[in-house]
């Protein structure tokens, strides 16, 4: 499986291997030790043994209580379990209903506008600065054979905001970033293009449908405004790495250590 981007899970959308991404001194992330992906509920048996075969030993979810409670994780074997709520509901709206979020999804570009200050609420609110704090505990935590998986629903933008900030602490750089993050577009093209032509056949309008396609995706604008944000508060990621999750020089450097070759 080195050298696998998009593993084969069958029941399942966007698990994706984070190995091979070539640090600014030209080091490069390992195979096998951070997968990120969307929701684990029903996964089947064969999916399961493909993450255990990893070995992914550390499952963390970074869902609200609300998402684990209706599709609680299906866990491969011998891997530990880690509710990390970035939010104390679901504020990307990817586990909600159209009738659940109906005046969002009726004005045009509400939903690209939501989605906008989903991520600026990612870099600001308490909820998620402890998720993350404690995801990077867990990451230096773990055994150096073994793969930590993180997650939401969709595994786009909570997931996507942490492979933000693990890929920043392994010095990937923003470039390398930003394609692995708009990779979730293409790992989902067949998936959500199906269900957005559901809605159009069940009658919904197009502001409906381009509404559901921006939430439903990722958009580099997205992430821009997280970095410009964090840019403007901290002067850079580093910094906002080290003073705002307080992670220590050391702790970065042992954090290379584990994941880079």
């Amino acid at each position: 499986m080195t050298g696998q981007r998009l593993l084969d899970i069958q029941d399942g959308h966007n698990f994706r291997d984070l190995g091979g991404y070539e640090t600014k001194d030209g080091r490069h992330v390992k195979w096998h030790r951070l997968i990120r992906s969307g929701s684990l509920a029903h996964l089947n048996e064969h999916d399961l043994s493909t993450l255990a075969a990893i070995p992914v030993t550390i499952d963390i979810d970074l869902r609200a209580p609300e998402e684990v409670k209706q599709a609680p994780d299906k866990l491969p074997q011998n891997a530990s379990y880690y509710h990390l709520p970035v939010f104390k509901s679901d504020e990307t709206d990817a586990s909600h209903s159209d009738e659940e979020i109906m005046s969002r999804i009726l004005k045009p570009g509400n939903g690209y506008q939501h989605m906008l200050d989903v991520y600026r609420r990612m870099v600001e609110v308490p909820t998620a600065k402890a998720a993350y704090q404690r995801m990077f505990e867990l990451l230096l935590s773990n055994n150096p054979t073994q793969a930590t998986l993180f997650h939401c629903t969709a595994g786009k933008d909570r997931t996507g905001m942490a492979a933000y900030l693990i890929l920043s602490a392994l010095q990937v750089p923003e470039e390398t970033i930003l394609k692995d993050y708009l990779l979730t577009n293409k790992a989902t093209q067949s998936f959500r293009e199906q269900w957005l032509q559901m809605l159009r056949d069940k009658g919904e309008n197009e502001v409906v449908v381009e509404n559901r396609r921006a939430l439903g995706s990722v958009s580099v604008d997205y992430l821009n405004q997280t970095i410009d944000l964090i840019n403007t508060n901290y002067g850079n990621v580093q910094n906002y790495l080290t003073e705002y999750f307080d992670l220590s020089p050391t702790d970065l450097k042992q954090l290379q250590q584990l994941y880079l070759d």
